[in-house]
């Protein structure tokens, strides 16, 4: 158990804080990219490229050797870690380490995942972040926070006790359904240090398993800027729900006083896949140390205007798009497939 005191300093890095490196999950045979495998893996191959060519990546996967073959023509393998492991999916997002940072060094904290409310398996991928630390792949303190249902999806912080989150989330029967809402920001605070949680009420994604993952939605770039999912299209189903989010938005202010800087990202034109719409986004990208990697969908126009838009968030990084249809049609996108570590953490 850790000593309180110590990590009395203790931050819940931004995202934008110097890294050490990416954690990829690998897609394989026995999840449920079973019937798109080919596809998801090159999706995944050249998500690793970009992180490869940058930063350290960690590859946790059962078949090393196979992903090996599947990449190293491709990718700067010198920067690459992988560890063998069984897994039940490829969200390292959601099962991945919430790292936090003391003057001692790095906390690892293992919150439980169960698979979005008990939608999906789960056993294999909550024993990820134990592996990760105990073989020395992560360095840092494990902390066991298993008895709090949380994914790293769920949750922005800017770096200075700051914490955006959404209720529909965070407040669902089948996570934490026995705490109400001021148990479960009472923790958040005593857990991640927090000055105050700013709690997103509305908006949603069609085809959306997570319940409302904020990095769906509304991403923070910065300790004063916003940047979210904009609806104007009156007649889409989402118009209402992101008019509210849009709207509460307004109403945030920073720890300053301030209200927060808003810029909004288009929204996706309707992907279908079998009749479903897909929950595909702009707002579901990674920050790097000198790059934004973000989802393309093969919609020239969006795709170009969620770049600018990016590129006015983050004025000194290269933004880089990556077509992400083969993710939605698992329901994700980039950001939910990758987890950052912070500097010092993946050797």
């Amino acid at each position: 158990m850790i000593n309180m005191s110590d990590t009395f300093n203790a931050v819940l890095p931004a995202e934008w804080a110097p890294q050490s490196g990416i954690q990829l999950t690998w897609p394989h045979a026995g999840t449920d990219w079973a019937h798109m495998l080919t596809e998801v893996q090159a999706c995944f191959a050249a998500i690793a490229r970009e992180i490869a060519q940058r930063e350290l990546l960690l590859i946790v996967t059962p078949e090393p050797e196979e992903v090996k073959k599947q990449i190293s023509a491709i990718v700067n393998m010198q920067n690459v870690r992988f560890m063998e492991c069984e897994t039940n999916d490829t969200w390292a997002r959601d099962h991945g380490a919430i790292t936090m940072l003391d003057s001692e060094g790095a906390s690892l904290l293992d919150f439980m995942f169960n698979g979005w409310g008990l939608k999906f398996a789960s056993d294999k991928d909550n024993l990820i972040t134990r592996q990760a630390v105990e073989s020395g792949f992560l360095n840092g303190r494990y902390v066991n926070r298993l008895g709090f249902i949380l994914e790293g999806g769920s949750i922005e912080s800017d770096g200075l006790g700051t914490l955006l989150t959404t209720s529909e989330c965070l407040l669902s029967p089948n996570r934490n359904g026995q705490m109400s809402r001021d148990e479960i920001e009472d923790y958040l605070c005593f857990v991640f240090h927090l000055k105050q949680v700013l709690w997103l009420d509305h908006g949603y994604l069609a085809g959306d398993d997570t319940d409302s993952h904020v990095d769906t939605l509304a991403r923070l770039c910065s300790p004063d800027t916003i940047a979210y999912v904009q609806c104007t299209d009156t007649q889409d189903e989402h118009y209402e729900a992101l008019h509210q989010m849009e709207e509460q938005l307004k109403t945030f202010r920073t720890l300053n006083g301030n209200p927060y800087r808003l810029l909004a990202l288009p929204m996706v034109d309707k992907i279908e896949e079998e009749g479903e719409r897909l929950p595909a986004t702009y707002a579901n990208f990674l920050i790097m140390n000198d790059a934004v990697l973000y989802p393309t969908y093969r919609q020239p126009e969006n795709d170009q205007r969620a770049k600018e838009v990016l590129q006015e968030a983050f004025p000194e990084y290269e933004i880089v798009g990556i077509d992400c249809r083969a993710l939605i049609k698992q329901h994700g996108s980039l950001h939910c497939v990758t987890m950052q570590y912070p500097a010092g953490v993946l050797k």
